[in-house]
């Protein structure tokens, strides 16, 4: 039933919490692991007032973001998964969303604050709009705070 698990990470512990919902998903169905770091520019804001700056920003988030994703999938790997990485620079839900078109993936997997009032309305809520959006099915692993 699932044979491509795409899985979002941001680099924090929080969204980690779903890898092994998605390793279990992943050994019950013999599905391939697809890991995704969507990379938000922040150089965008220093363009405009210094471009040496912002392109030091984004090669070092770059290189950052290239160590953390090869130290993620080899250790799935060695744990005996398939599993492949991308990286991918936009605005993140849709980017999964888009992502997971792509690759063809049959579920998303993926964490979440639980932010509730307030602060999901000022920060949004990035797996609401992947939820709400998906022509997949998606699966959400509420972060242990």
């Amino acid at each position: 039933m699932y044979k491509r698990v795409l899985v979002p990470l941001d680099g924090s512990k929080t969204a980690e919490g779903v890898l092994p919902h998605a390793q279990a998903l992943a050994y019950s169905e013999g599905a391939e692991i697809i890991l995704l770091r969507v990379a938000v520019n922040p150089a965008l804001e220093f363009s405009f007032s210094d471009p040496s700056i912002a392109e030091s920003v984004v090669e070092d988030l770059e290189a950052q973001s290239k160590k953390y994703m090869a130290e993620i999938e080899g250790q799935l790997k060695k744990d005996g998964f398939k599993v492949s990485s991308r990286i991918e620079e936009g605005a993140v839900a849709e980017v999964i969303l888009k992502v997971a078109e792509q690759v063809q993936a049959d579920v998303i997997a993926m964490s979440t604050h639980g932010r509730t009032g307030p602060a999901r309305w000022l920060l949004g809520s990035v797996a609401d709009r992947v939820v709400r959006n998906s022509k997949v099915p998606v699966m959400l692993i509420r972060a242990r705070t």
